[in-house]
C-alpha cells in the first residue's frame, strides 16, 4: 500500500463496486462539495431509488385508497413479504426466520417477552459491560419488570484494556450460566467496534440451558452474518445504519427455525401475526403463523418498508460476499493510513484481527482534546461520529465510500493534530 492520493484513487478505479456511488446522495458542504461521509455506523446515505419506491405507494394510495391493499402495483397486504427473502440473505436466515417489523428496542422487549422466562433459581442477563444504553435501559426494565434484582451479569474488559476477551466471556458463562437466563449481546459492540463469535457464545450459552440473542443494530448490512448456522435462538436489528433505509426507519428481527412451530411459547400478539387465511374473520383465537412472521403485532408502515424495499434492492444486485469484500479491504486501507501517517498520535481500540471487525474503526487521540479535533475536522467536511468519553467512530460504508474518502479523512486528521 501507498499513502498518496494517487495510489488512493488507482484504488478506487480498480473497484468493481465503485459505481455504487453514484445511486446514493452524498450531502454537500455549503461551498458545493461533497462531505467526507464516514458515519453509515450512525446513519446511512439516501439511495437515489428511494423517492421512486415511495412515490409509487403515494401515487397507489391517491389513486386506490383503501382498495390498495389488494390493487396497489405492490399490493399493501403482503407488503413485508417483498423483503423477507433479501433481508434473509443479508443476515444468513432461512426467510421463515426473519421479518421486517417495529423499531430495534421494541423488537428486544417483544422477544424477551417471549425467551426471557426468569425464575427463582435462573434469572439474570448477561450483557457487555459497555453496552449500547438501549440494551441495557431495555435488559433492566426487563428485570425490574419481572421483580429481580442485582440479576445483570456484566462482561468487562481486563484492567487496562479495552477488548473482551474470549476466554474470559466463556469463563464468564461457565462460573454464572446456571443462573442465566438470557444473554444479549451487541455484535458488533458500538463503541469498540468489536466483533464476537455469536456461534460459540450460542454453544456456551445452551450448554448452561440459557437463551441467547443478538444485537445487530451495527452488524447487519455490515458484516457476513450466519444467523441460522449459529444457532442463537433470536436477533433485532435497525434498518438505518449501514441498511440505509432512512431515520427512524422500521427494523427487523430474526427467530431461529428451530421456535418457528413452538407456539406454546409465551409471547405478546397481535393481529398481523395471526393465520393468514383467517386473519380477517376476527372472531378467532389468536392462531399464530409459523415462524417469525408469528411474532408481529401490527399492520407495517408502508412507507417505510417502501424505503427498506429501495436499499435491498442493491443489496440483492452486490451481495454479501462482495461487499464483505471491499469492506475488508476498504478499512484495511485506513487502518494502514492511520498506522502509517499517525501512528503516534491515533490509537485504534477496535480489533486489529478483520474476522473480529466490521467496517468500523474506534479511535482515541492519543495527543490534545479529542472532542476540539473532532469538531475541528467536522468544520472541514468530516461527517463521522463522537462517542463519550474519548472516541471518533470512523465507518466507511463499501456501498457509497471510496478510497479517496478514507484518504482525504486521514489527510484532514493529520492537519488538525499538527496544528
Amino acid at each position: 500500500m501507498e499513502h498518496t492520493l494517487a495510489y488512493a484513487q488507482q484504488l478506487d478505479a480498480r473497484d468493481e463496486l465503485g459505481s455504487y456511488r453514484n445511486k446514493f446522495h452524498i450531502p454537500k458542504q455549503r461551498n458545493g462539495e461533497p462531505h467526507t461521509y464516514l458515519c453509515g455506523n450512525s446513519l446511512g446515505l439516501q439511495p437515489k431509488n428511494t423517492k421512486q419506491y415511495i412515490q409509487q405507494e403515494l401515487e397507489d394510495w391517491a389513486n386506490y385508497g383503501v382498495e390498495g391493499h389488494l390493487h396497489a402495483k405492490n399490493p399493501w397486504l403482503p407488503y413485508h413479504e417483498f423483503l423477507t427473502d433479501k433481508m434473509a440473505k443479508i443476515v444468513g436466515a432461512k426467510p421463515i426466520e426473519v421479518v421486517v417489523m417495529n423499531t430495534l428496542s421494541v423488537n428486544l422487549h417483544l422477544l424477551m417477552a417471549t425467551f426471557y422466562r426468569p425464575t427463582k433459581e435462573r434469572f439474570k442477563i448477561l450483557i457487555e459491560s459497555d453496552a449500547f444504553p438501549s440494551d441495557r435501559y431495555a435488559v433492566e426494565s426487563q428485570l425490574n419488570f419481572h421483580g429481580y434484582e442485582n440479576g445483570l451479569v456484566e462482561l468487562k474488559p481486563r484492567e487496562g484494556e479495552t477488548l473482551l476477551r474470549h476466554e474470559d466471556i466463556e469463563a464468564t458463562i461457565e462460573k454464572e450460566g446456571n443462573e442465566i437466563a438470557l444473554i444479549l449481546i451487541g455484535c458488533p459492540n458500538y463503541y469498540t467496534g468489536q466483533v464476537f463469535n455469536i456461534k460459540k457464545i450460542a454453544e456456551l450459552g445452551h450448554s448452561k440451558g440459557c437463551m441467547v440473542g443478538i444485537d445487530l443494530a451495527h452488524g447487519a448490512g455490515n458484516l457476513k452474518l450466519e444467523l441460522h448456522d449459529s444457532n442463537i435462538d433470536f436477533a433485532a436489528w435497525c434498518t438505518y445504519k449501514y441498511l440505509n433505509s432512512g431515520p427512524g426507519s422500521v427494523g427487523a428481527c430474526f427467530i431461529h427455525e428451530k421456535h418457528a412451530e413452538a407456539f406454546e411459547l409465551p409471547r405478546f400478539a397481535g393481529w398481523w401475526g395471526h393465520n393468514k387465511e383467517t386473519r380477517f374473520g376476527m372472531r378467532d383465537d389468536f392462531d399464530p403463523i409459523p415462524g417469525a412472521e408469528g411474532w408481529q403485532l401490527s399492520n407495517p408502515p408502508i412507507l417505510s418498508l417502501a424505503a427498506i424495499r429501495a436499499s435491498l434492492a442493491i443489496f440483492d444486485e452486490v451481495g454479501m460476499d462482495a461487499l464483505h469484500k471491499k469492506s475488508t479491504q476498504l478499512t484495511g486501507y485506513l487502518e494502514y493510513l492511520l498506522e502509517t501517517l499517525l501512528k503516534n498520535e491515533v490509537d485504534i481500540i477496535t480489533p486489529k484481527n478483520p474476522p473480529e471487525r466490521g467496517c468500523q474503526l474506534s479511535l482515541q487521540l492519543t495527543k490534545g482534546e479529542g472532542k476540539m479535533v473532532f469538531e475541528a475536522i467536522t468544520q472541514r467536511g468530516v461527517i463521522a461520529d463522537w462517542r463519550e468519553p474519548n472516541v471518533i467512530r470512523i465507518a466507511p460504508a463499501p456501498l457509497y465510500n471510496s478510497y479517496e474518502d478514507v484518504y482525504n479523512f486521514v489527510m484532514i486528521l493529520k492537519e488538525e493534530l499538527e496544528k
